[in-house]
């Protein structure tokens, strides 16, 4: 720590000089720069608490600190991510009868879709973190590396919820890596840089500073913990470093507010604490991150409601509902209690609340505050892993049924964790996991998370009476389905 605080004190000894500390003393009622100084050449700059003391640079030889050595000890970890998907093409004459007539169905060659992204090596090994929308639904993904090399890519995981995702590249020798550091220890103000690959011109460096923590609503993602940053973020920064003066992740950059397309010094970045549990689940061979079961779902707190409850203001996350015998019943919390702090950690709102579930272990204990009848209490809530219900077999629908080519499963809250389910979810009707391209699912429109209650008037409740009633040669179909909340009933001819 010395050696990193000497400098600044040279620069301030040749800046003022024995004169100019002895007036500085004088005019400050005998605590003044001298005694600072003083303060430097003891390594004083650390607080009580042994962490670095924070301040705003002084003198002309400190104005002129440069940001590279950091950029050059974390540069090297920053690839650029190439992901590239066969989409097939479609003739402009399709569905016309005269052209059919004369020349039949054209098949035309399968386009390929790209995008670009940044990634950051996080392992020694090879793992690599970006963000789950710079890959989609890829077929081929190639990370490059800042000294020229190519590799291909496995998905070891995504989560398009986080939109996190994280790849593997395989190579004799260690890669160079950036660590994570922990983003609970970020404050406004503090600075920070990111590294990219905007618009594809190459990776490129931006300095600021954390301008506000856990942003909620931004429309990128169901994550709601975002750092706010005023670092210059551009399209093609996406799944790149924000980096703390130590040389730490401390964020992966994942969007930014701007109604031209360019950076208007509002970016976005997902914390490394998150980052973290993910890149955890990726290297225990889980393909989905799974996050800890409480059983309850929570609400906002609003005005109104702090009035009610007797609260200064509106925070925490109101408990709308509890599972029966779930984790969350079992430690006493009931509908209508607000969890205020988590483990010691402020509550604001219920995504601060599934940010600080997400990144503790399944099987630990977390101790919640919660208001309960005008009363503080604490309570210790197990986190468990989500219960899967009575089978987790996987049926493929085949035939030639509106459903088939569709994965489907029984409906649990193991699974509507895996697909990114949000809400409270019941045991009735059965999920699509996953729908073949160019299948009748697909062309009719079906999607990985909808949920099928009910085919030709019998309730699905399992995917093989799913099944038989789709092997029925029916040429009408009666269905209900719930995608992203909302209940819709179809009727169609096929």
């Amino acid at each position: 720590m010395r050696r990193k605080i000497l400098p600044a004190a040279l620069a301030v000894l040749l800046a003022f000089g024995p004169l100019g500390m002895a007036q500085a003393q004088d005019n400050s009622g005998g605590r003044g720069l001298a005694d600072a100084l003083s303060d430097l050449l003891r390594g004083g700059s650390e607080g009580q608490t042994g962490e670095p003391a924070r301040r705003v640079p002084f003198g002309q030889q400190e104005m002129q600190l440069s940001f590279a050595p950091l950029v050059s000890q974390t540069a090297p970890a920053v690839v650029n991510v190439y992901a590239s998907q066969r989409v097939a093409a479609r003739s402009p004459f399709a569905g016309d009868p005269f052209f059919e007539q004369f020349f039949g169905q054209q098949q035309m060659p399968p386009r390929v879709q790209s995008s670009l992204g940044s990634g950051v090596l996080v392992d020694p090994s090879g793992y690599v973190v970006t963000n789950n929308h710079v890959i989609g639904n890829a077929d081929e993904v190639r990370v490059a590396m800042s000294d020229g090399r190519e590799f291909n890519s496995t998905i070891l995981l995504k989560d398009e919820s986080l939109d996190l995702a994280v790849l593997k590249i395989e190579a004799p020798e260690p890669f160079p890596i950036a660590p994570l550091g922990d983003s609970d220890a970020l404050e406004v103000g503090d600075l920070v840089l990111a590294i990219g690959n905007p618009f594809g011109v190459g990776q490129t460096t931006t300095s600021g500073i954390v301008s506000a923590l856990a942003r909620t609503h931004i429309g990128v993602n169901d994550f709601g913990f975002f750092i706010q940053t005023d670092a210059a973020i551009n399209p093609g920064n996406s799944g790149g470093a924000l980096i703390n003066m130590g040389g730490q992740v401390i964020g992966i950059n994942t969007a930014i507010y701007s109604q031209s397309g360019g950076s208007i010094g509002i970016g976005f970045a997902i914390p490394s604490n998150i980052v973290r549990a993910v890149v955890e689940a990726a290297r225990s061979g889980r393909d989905y991150f799974e996050r800890p079961f409480v059983g309850a779902t929570f609400e906002n707190v609003t005005a109104q409601m702090a009035e009610a409850l007797g609260m200064a203001r509106p925070a925490g996350a109101l408990v709308q509902s509890v599972v029966p015998e779930g984790p969350a019943e079992i430690a006493g919390l009931r509908p209508g209690d607000v969890v205020l702090a988590m483990n010691g950690a402020a509550i604001e709102h219920p995504d601060a609340l599934g940010y600080r579930l997400a990144t503790e272990a399944i099987g630990s204990v977390s101790t919640l505050t919660v208001l309960s009848q005008g009363r503080e209490k604490q309570v210790e809530v197990e986190l468990i892993r989500a219960p899967e219900g009575a089978s987790s077999a996987e049926i493929i629908i085949d035939g030639r049924s509106p459903f088939a080519g569709a994965k489907v499963a029984s409906l649990s809250p193991r699974l509507a964790q895996r697909l990114g389910i949000r809400g409270q979810v019941s045991g009735d009707g059965v999920a699509i996991v996953e729908v073949s391209r160019n299948s009748p699912a697909a062309g009719f429109g079906f999607r990985p998370r909808d949920i099928v209650r009910e085919v030709n008037g019998e309730a699905i409740d399992t995917p093989e009476k799913l099944r038989d009633v789709a092997a029925t040669n029916g040429r009408w179909w009666r269905f209900t389905v719930e995608r992203d909340g909302r209940v819709t009933n179809q009727i169609l001819r096929y």
